[in-house]
């Protein structure tokens, strides 16, 4: 696959993950945590906001981005740290996919591409270190609705 079919699948898994994330947000906002719907609801968007990013540097690039069709998300995750966890899981995927496209783009010389996607290696060593730290509150409350409250309460004011 060439660079520009890797940037152009990135693009639609960007919009996957929001896909995604917003599954999330509902399920469990049908289990009455506002605050980790919130969250979610949040990630979706940053995760358009990436799609968008994308969109506009392939046709910086005079790639022409195509739309491809989404499957659709779980609509169960398990308890609350199950759906962190795969969540987790879902930013370690997206991380290893743009590390792989960034080692293309220095086999191809592609140094715009480079720079583009440094961005993103910084944003998904943040994003997993986030939801690394999550988990691991999740894990310490032993999902308590007390400790869940609590983490509810703070999610909700991102």
């Amino acid at each position: 696959m060439d660079l520009k079919a890797k940037l152009n699948e990135q693009f639609n898994f960007e919009i996957e993950s929001a896909y995604i994330y917003m599954a999330m947000a509902n399920y469990v906002e049908l289990q009455g945590m506002h605050g980790f719907s919130h969250f979610f609801t949040t990630q979706a968007k940053e995760e358009m906001e990436h799609a968008y990013e994308f969109y506009k540097f392939m046709l910086e690039m005079d790639f022409t981005p195509e739309y491809a069709e989404i499957a659709k998300p779980e609509t169960e995750y398990g308890n609350f740290t199950d759906t962190f966890k795969a969540a987790l899981e879902h930013e370690k995927e997206v991380t290893s996919r743009i590390k792989a496209i960034y080692k293309d783009a220095i086999e191809v010389g592609c140094l715009d591409t480079q720079q583009f996607l440094n961005q993103f290696i910084e944003e998904q060593r943040e994003e997993e270190d986030t939801f690394r730290d999550l988990v691991e509150q999740l894990e310490r409350v032993h999902e308590s609705w007390n400790g869940l409250y609590i983490l509810d309460s703070k999610l909700g004011q991102r």
